[in-house]
């Protein structure tokens, strides 16, 4: 009975750390690479915005907007729920703030008719199953309040390049992937669209396990091969 009452005490102190606290989360897609890779797994804050339905699991109705609220920050990396079904996570970066205008051309990023500041660096580099190597552009973003961060540019003239201006509503935010050629982002509105407060999870926050593609998170057999030992509890900037 004592290592079931234990049992049961942790079970319930799992559930409240995840609920109100942290949450992890693994990496599905390519999207906000360099910054985050297939196969990252990483903790993301539930407190940073408050919280809403979307805090809790499986989403209840309990109450509507959210409570002890605070704003997404210019640059942070957040999970949402995607707004068109409101049950799919997304992880992408905080490009918008309500009212902001927003428009890509030739695939610089401006912000109220300002274009941010875009510098080129070393190529971002990866090995396939094969042993081939990708080389892929990769630049430093610097947004207006000072966050940087590392943008891939696979294609010259992608279809993301050049974009109409959007205007993000009240309420809601712009999202988009460090990888801009390989993002469903809200510069698709059908797809993405502007990001409702009420969407947002958590901002990600640490790096805690990565592996790559030659091995499963269950095959621990293959951790001394398959782990990034250089990304494990990196920050996420």
């Amino acid at each position: 009975m004592e290592i079931v009452r234990v049992f049961i005490h942790a079970l319930i102190l799992a559930f409240l750390v995840r609920t109100f606290l942290y949450q992890p989360f693994n990496i599905p897609s390519g999207s906000m690479k360099s910054t985050l890779l297939v196969g990252d797994y990483l903790f993301v804050s539930k407190f940073s915005y408050g919280y809403s339905k979307y805090s809790l699991p499986f989403s209840p109705a309990l109450f509507s907007g959210r409570i002890w609220s605070d704003t997404p920050e210019r640059g942070d990396v957040a999970v949402f729920k995607l707004p068109t079904d409101n049950s799919t996570d997304y992880i992408k970066r905080v490009i918008g703030l309500p009212g902001d205008r927003i428009q890509v051309i030739d695939g610089v990023l401006h912000i109220n008719d300002e274009a941010v500041k875009r510098e080129k660096t070393n190529d971002f580099t990866e090995t396939d199953g094969s042993g081939n190597v990708r080389r892929v552009q990769r630049y430093v973003e610097t947004l207006p309040n000072g966050v940087t961060y590392d943008t891939l540019d696979i294609y010259s003239a992608s279809f993301g390049d050049n974009t109409r201006e959007y205007v993000v509503p009240e309420g809601h935010y712009f999202m988009m992937g460090d990888n801009r050629d390989n993002s469903t982002d809200s510069r698709f509105l059908s797809d993405v669209g502007y990001v409702p407060l009420e969407n947002f999870v958590g901002r990600a926050e640490v790096i805690f396990f990565s592996i790559d593609g030659s091995a499963r998170f269950w095959q621990v057999w293959m951790w001394p091969t398959s782990i990034r030992w250089g990304r494990l509890f990196n920050g996420v900037n």
